[in-house]
């Protein structure tokens, strides 16, 4: 392909190349509702290029402009519209999210000052009273079909340092933070991912995955249009609505690439029926990428049997790894095979030892994310900062021209996240806070650094927990392991009942079975059980497991349980708001 310096030279390019081409297919929220809504190259540019102006009559060049879309049609033409003038996009979650979304997007508002925000003309009531609770209400908040002002556009002075966009964080680690994303980055990590995927011009890349988040974002709508391919796009609501919509997309409109967050996949196992596993037709879907930290062997092993039937490859599921740090990709590998898995003694794990399974001893599977994607990946000590040999667990650092440059105007986040110095004094590497460890140049994940729960000596990984807890009733839903600081630490699980019919549960013998099942599987006693009901636990917009998020609900007595066993220290800590009784 020819080089280009900015995503604006490239897409320019690809308008030219085929003007009529189909950008984007936008597919209706259900079967009942219309047909596909195909989208022009042509069309894109000039509807991009008319908004583009109207930025520029504002002196919108180097500013921040705030996206909320629902619509994914005018997100691409407001993205496109920030990169034509210059200014610089801010995808966030639309409204609706629920009121730690609100808190989140407010935080983005403040921490950006945008100059102007997009959205639709549905939201726009509701994002002007938002600018205004966060002290922007003179910011225009403009639909972006709905330009008030026709201004022809000039092509702007951009190099491959121009920041295109910033990409916050999920906040699944702590604060969201603002990553700050470079054409240089945008570019270099859109070849890593050509080159790992063996994609192809003109592909159909797609999926329901929401903007806002990186993997949706670089995934699954800029790199079809680096290719001159087609970006299928369905809603996140769509799809969680009803799982079996992604995977009918894919057979239908001949999507070849697509993926999502190990729990999507999880999701389609347990929520397609028999009957729609019947009518799908997954044989065209090469590339079936998953992600998460880390991805789950269970879920692989399930997703490909269970859609054998419907013509899955038994090597199109391609487990990955990557982070918003890194804009997207760090490693990943297509091997036409089933991915690689490697079993461990799980209590050797928990002491950053590999080790082989013994013999009456808990196992950990460990899935391999494949080889690095245009740049390197170290594995560290976090502590002494060595560098570690094939088969050491510890910190994954990356480094790489797609690697971003820091954090938007948080230079001490940056210095500690960005500017890494190992032992030996090699810089410039990321430390992205996950463990894991690269066995024969294969990273394999083994967890989150700072979700590490230390229980006598030992680092146990909470979705071992939370796995092993998944067993015991076919009423669980979400649920998460944390632990609780004091003298020792406290290990807590909250666990997500899908039933309202509480009077029907014995929910203080679920408690018990909870307990139990931990003190057998890892030999550690668990000091706060809690059965909630769907929704309490937090998740990112990606659909991620917020640990820290609810450990500080918790702590902060905001939630409210179907049934709490709790060890007596605890209870002040939980109920700290609520002034309630724990119930044991």
């Amino acid at each position: 392909m020819t080089e280009h310096q900015t995503f604006v030279e490239l897409i320019r390019d690809r308008v030219e190349e085929t003007p009529e081409g189909e950008a984007l297919l936008l597919l209706p929220e259900s079967d009942e509702r219309g047909r596909p809504s195909p989208v022009s190259y042509r069309s894109l540019d000039a509807s991009a290029r008319e908004l583009a102006g109207w930025l520029q009559t504002r002196g919108a060049l180097g500013e921040r402009v705030l996206l909320m879309h629902t619509s994914r049609r005018q997100f691409a033409v407001s993205l496109l519209a920030c990169l034509y003038a210059g200014a610089i996009a801010v995808p966030a979650p639309p409204t609706g999210g629920g009121r730690h979304h609100a808190v989140r997007v407010a935080g983005i508002v403040k921490d950006v000052a945008p100059c102007a925000m997009f959205t639709d003309a549905a939201q726009a009531p509701d994002v002007s009273r938002l600018l205004a609770a966060c002290g922007y209400g003179s910011v225009p908040c403009l639909a972006a079909d709905a330009v008030p002002v026709r201004s022809p556009w000039r092509m702007p002075d951009l190099s491959p340092d121009t920041v295109a966009y910033l990409q916050y964080t999920s906040g699944s680690t702590g604060t969201p933070r603002g990553v700050v994303v470079t054409h240089r980055n945008l570019l270099a990590n859109l070849r890593a991912i050509d080159e790992t995927l063996g994609t192809a011009p003109g592909e159909r890349i797609g999926g329901w995955l929401p903007f806002h988040h990186d993997m949706g974002l670089v995934g699954q709508l800029l790199l079809p249009l680096w290719l001159g391919g087609t970006s299928v796009l369905l809603s996140p609501e769509a799809f969680l609505k009803r799982p079996a919509r992604w995977l009918e997309a894919i057979g239908r409109y001949g999507i070849t690439v697509s993926g999502a967050p190990d729990f999507a996949y999880e999701l389609c196992v347990r929520r397609v029926t028999d009957e729609q596993l019947a009518g799908l037709d997954l044989s065209g879907w090469r590339t079936a990428v998953t992600g998460g930290e880390p991805v789950s062997a269970t879920t692989c092993r399930t997703f490909a049997e269970r859609f054998a039937t419907a013509g899955l490859r038994p090597g199109a599921l391609m487990p990955c790894y990557g982070l918003a740090e890194a804009t997207l990709l760090v490693s990943g590998e297509r091997t036409g095979t089933s991915p690689e898995m490697r079993a461990v003694d799980g209590a050797a794990l928990e002491r950053n030892t590999l080790r082989e399974p013994g013999a009456g001893r808990p196992e950990r599977t460990l899935v391999a994310c494949g080889r690095p994607a245009g740049g390197e990946v170290r594995i560290v000590d976090p502590q002494s900062l060595h560098v570690l040999p094939d088969g050491g667990v510890g910190e994954i650092w990356v480094r790489g021209a797609g690697v971003a440059g820091g954090y938007w105007r948080d230079r001490s986040a940056t210095a500690e996240t960005f500017e890494a110095v190992t032992a030996d004094g090699e810089g410039g590497y990321l430390r992205t806070g996950d463990l894991g460890t690269v066995i024969d140049g294969r990273l394999h994940v083994t967890g989150r650094l700072k979700d590490m729960i230390v229980f006598a000596g030992r680092n146990l990984y909470p979705q071992d927990l939370e796995h092993a807890v998944q067993r015991i009733s076919s009423l669980f839903g979400t649920g998460t392991a944390f632990s609780v600081p004091g003298e020792r630490e406290r290990i807590v699980l909250v666990q997500e009942l899908r039933t309202h019919k509480r009077y029907d549960l014995d929910l203080a013998g679920i408690a018990a079975d909870v307990g139990r099942c931990l003190a057998e599987e890892f030999e550690v006693s668990v000091d706060g059980v809690l059965l909630v009901r769907p929704g309490t636990i937090r998740r990112t917009t990606s659909g991620k497991v917020e640990r820290a998020a609810t450990r500080r609900l918790f702590l902060n007595g905001g939630i409210q349980p179907l049934y709490q066993r709790l060890d007596e220290e605890l209870v002040p800590a939980a109920e700290r708001r609520s002034g309630t009784a724990g119930r044991r």
